[in-house]
């Protein structure tokens, strides 16, 4: 039976998303149960892609972006495949009517790491994270607002900023695996190998306006997705104050990180936060 197979798929979603990342995992489960699921399967389809490009190098990974492309590709138009992570992405594709040059973005980002190890310009940066994250975040956004137009388009720039922001802290906290390991630079007109305290602070002072216009739209968000929201941004928040601490010669010789004790503090903090309505 179909059925049976689309349950396997959603728990593959599921155990990419807890088996991938703890952080994001301990915030989807202070989603509502009615959306959780969905946001898993965006998850495990953006996770398989990223894992593609960024760890497969002992494999052929333009073959292997290639054949998930086309993978998808069908899984959309067929509303099946027998890849469990697109079977279940492509449910949630059709229930919530993401916008399928959302999902064009985010590929073509993920393809330019395959093969560009700089990004020169403001305007490439902006164009990398859009698809990166941007995008993300507002695929999880039609999941939210459970396909409202109205509320999708009032929230959508705060969606994106808090997706930057997500990215950015990202970038910041990975550095010296990105540029020893993969040899990539993201951020523009910074060069990694003299990281000062003044790139840094710049670097930071961007994040934090992008945290600044993502935590208006997290206010706003229906009650079944505001405190997981709340609690990712509280998360990326609490690794961005460390960051802002490290010095940047640090930051280029090792990966910053919260400890999972922190992780299940921040969440009793946000919950007290959240429950007296101090967001």
């Amino acid at each position: 039976m179909k059925s049976i197979f689309d349950n396997v798929s959603r728990e593959c979603s599921k155990l990419v998303t807890t088996s991938y990342s703890t952080s994001f995992s301990l915030a989807t489960k202070m989603l509502s149960e009615s959306i959780r699921q969905d946001i898993y399967n965006i998850y495990g389809f953006v996770r398989f892609a990223d894992e593609i490009v960024d760890t497969f190098h002992d494999y052929d990974k333009q073959k292997l972006f290639d054949k998930f492309s086309e993978d998808l590709e069908d899984a959309l138009n067929m509303k099946i495949s027998l890849n469990p992570i697109l079977n279940s992405f492509q449910e949630t594709y059709h229930k919530y009517g993401i916008d399928k040059h959302l999902v064009d973005a985010f590929m073509k980002s993920m393809k330019q790491d395959l093969f560009k190890q700089n990004y020169l310009t403001e305007e490439e940066y902006k164009e990398y994270i859009y698809g990166s994250a941007d995008v993300v975040g507002l695929m999880c956004l039609k999941v939210f607002v459970k396909g409202d137009n109205d509320k999708y388009n009032d929230l959508k720039d705060s969606a994106m900023s808090l997706g930057s922001a997500f990215q950015k802290v990202n970038f910041l906290r990975d550095l010296k695996a990105d540029f020893e390991d993969l040899s990539r630079t993201y951020f523009p007109n910074t060069d990694l190998t003299q990281l000062d305290e003044d790139s840094k602070q710049k670097i930071i002072n961007d994040i934090e306006e992008d945290f600044r216009k993502g935590l208006v739209g997290i206010k706003k968000l229906p009650l079944e997705a505001r405190f997981g929201v709340f609690m990712a941004y509280r998360y990326y928040n609490k690794l961005l104050e460390k960051l802002k601490k490290t010095p940047a010669i640090k930051i280029k010789s090792s990966r910053i990180r919260v400890p999972d004790y922190k992780k299940v503090e921040l969440l009793t903090r946000s919950y007290v936060k959240y429950q007296l309505n101090l967001l």
